[in-house]
């Protein structure tokens, strides 16, 4: 159950941490950052490898001055997510208890009352 749990804690954070890299890259390219800028430049190098393999699936229509309404961020943040949670389900199950012949889990239902 610790293996299990473990997984799913550190899949999920590093999903958390890189859905917001993607999102912030999202935004920034929307907005039309200045991509002078030490932490636009910093942020675009380290999501680009995330992007690159969704470049292309769609295009990427400009927008006024500059803005990029950047589909291929989006398509990145949908598969990574269909992954992560893909790799916690099947933690779930490669992990599960293992029961004996003689044990077996009971559910119980408790009435409420009002």
């Amino acid at each position: 159950m610790a293996l299990r749990y473990w997984t799913a804690t550190v899949t999920s954070f590093v999903l958390g941490v890189l859905e917001v890299i993607l999102l912030l890259r999202f935004l920034f390219r929307l907005l039309a950052a200045n991509q002078s800028s030490s932490f636009v430049a910093l942020l675009y190098d380290l999501s680009s490898s995330f992007v690159a393999p969704f470049r292309g699936i769609f295009s990427d229509p400009a927008l006024t001055r500059g803005a990029v309404l950047e589909i291929s961020t989006l398509v990145a943040m949908l598969i990574y997510a269909l992954i992560a949670t893909g790799i916690i389900a099947l933690s779930r199950v490669m992990f599960a208890p293992v029961l004996s012949d003689r044990q077996s889990m009971t559910a119980t239902r408790r009435r409420r009352y009002s």
